[in-house]
């Protein structure tokens, strides 16, 4: 790892390198980390071990394990009693992790790429990675590694001989995109909508564009910045410290849009996509491979990052259609007895409506009885209840045969859907997800197209695995 040598991590953390504890003779001066991590289950020689306290493991109590395993130091908030190794001391193990990342990545010839927005934030970085994949070297944001701990971890895995890096940015408070942006610098940010995630401390979507134009605090010099034109909250910046962004969306006043929409269903869509910015002019079709129209605007911010590195119309066309699904966001997963559709990594009222939407598009011919399994949405604040009632409705209103609700909260969603009357239709609740799985054989038949969507933190996970086994 390039400069990340004991001393300048030190200098870099504001921490005090302590050296009794390696071998008289020993020189680690100019000794370079071969990588960071703060599991001691993933120290390997030459790696530097970053202890961190926590709720039920404190990582101190694993220093000496990780010098065993050959690590060339460790940073601590404790001191070792009988250090056998290099320990820097640190007065805040986590803060110490965001700076060591930012120092490491201003020390590399890298392109960021900044990608945040309430929703999609993950399919679009999949989709710019896939694109910028066709001319560069691109390392990217691995799972949900998105936030103070996850994003300069996956900051640390960049390599030198990395070209563009595409990281995902996720924030709930105001202050944390600022200090994303401080580790990340991007050269290129993209926002992908203001929907309504996190009112609980954002309080409005007001609120919620206020945190995430954090993002813009720490941008290089002349980034670039692209925004969906289609969202009216975006739609109203016209520049951020004298740079005009560059819109996408559906309409021909964009810089990139889309038009001539054609939908397959759960095999995805293909659209025309059109480049107008100043010199670039492109006109192409492009299939994407991953359902739901919502699956578009990914696509055109792909193509926006794309166009602002470069990129040429083949290039961009051949990166979308090339794409792959991630599990927990509009995942098919075709199994013997029901085709699920395994959205469940998080959710929020507009995601849930994108979801079900994808759900009617399932051919009847195919699958007989379209299934909703919902549960709760987090961090929806005071209208949280309303919230989920508006998602009932929703459902209540679109051709789904067996409505699914479960969790606290989703018992608004069940008592408005309930409400619209629909006598075709059945709807169960149940208090907990346990509960429901344990009624799943009596509710589903064979054939079945099942959603599956919830917020993370209801562990529907378990409800795909249990349908798909």
């Amino acid at each position: 790892m390039k400069n990340m040598t004991l001393k300048n991590i030190a200098q870099a953390v504001d921490g005090t390198l302590h050296m009794e504890g390696v071998p008289f003779g020993v020189s680690l001066d100019l000794v370079e980390a071969l990588g960071v991590v703060h599991d001691s289950r993933q120290v390997e020689n030459g790696f530097i071990f970053l202890a961190t306290p926590g709720e039920r493991v404190d990582g101190h109590s694993f220093i000496d394990s990780a010098f065993e395993k050959g690590a060339l130091g460790v940073v601590c908030e404790k001191a070792p009693e009988n250090p056998k190794g290099a320990y820097i001391l640190v007065k805040d193990s986590f803060q110490a992790l965001k700076d060591m990342a930012e120092f490491y990545l201003s020390g590399l010839e890298v392109k960021v790429v900044g990608i945040t927005g309430s929703v999609g934030k993950t399919s679009t970085k999949e989709f710019v990675s896939s694109v910028l994949s066709k001319r560069f070297r691109v390392q990217k944001t691995e799972g949900n590694f998105n936030n103070e701990v996850g994003l300069p971890l996956t900051v640390l895995k960049i390599r030198e001989d990395c070209e563009v890096a595409v990281l995902e940015m996720g924030i709930s408070n105001f202050g944390e995109m600022g200090r994303l942006s401080k580790i990340a610098k991007p050269d290129i940010c993209v926002i992908t909508n203001i929907g309504q995630c996190h009112l609980e401390n954002l309080g409005t979507r007001d609120g919620i564009l206020k945190a995430k134009s954090e993002i813009f605090d720490y941008m290089k010099e002349n980034a670039g910045i692209c925004l969906n034109g289609n969202d009216d909250k975006l739609a109203a910046i016209t520049e951020v410290k004298g740079i005009k962004p560059l819109f996408f969306g559906i309409g021909s006043m964009y810089d990139v849009y889309a038009d001539d929409y054609q939908n397959k269903g759960l095999y995805g869509s293909s659209v025309m996509i059109h480049i107008r910015t100043g010199k670039e002019q492109a006109d192409f079709r492009a299939d994407i491979p991953l359902p739901g129209g919502h699956m578009v605007y990914n696509a055109l911010a792909a193509a926006a990052v794309g166009t602002l590195l470069g990129l040429d119309a083949d290039q961009i066309s051949r990166g979308i259609r090339e794409v792959e699904p991630v599990g927990g966001r509009s995942h098919i997963i075709h199994g013997e007895r029901f085709t699920v559709i395994d959205d469940c990594y998080n959710a929020n009222p507009v995601s849930m409506k994108a979801a079900l939407d994808l759900l009617t598009m399932s051919d009847l011919a195919a699958s007989p009885r379209r299934v909703a399994i919902l549960g709760d949405m987090f961090e929806l604040g005071a209208d949280r209840n309303e919230l989920h009632a508006e998602v009932g409705r929703y459902a209540g209103n679109l051709d789904i045969h067996v409505l699914v609700c479960v969790g606290a909260l989703s018992k608004s969603m069940y008592d408005a859907a309930v409400l619209m009357g629909n006598t075709g239709r059945k709807v169960y609740y149940f208090a907990d997800k346990d509960a429901m799985i344990c009624e799943l054989e009596g509710i589903l038949r064979d054939g079945d197209t099942v959603l599956i969507k919830a917020s993370h933190g209801m562990h529907f996970e378990e409800v795909v695995a249990c349908l798909c086994a």
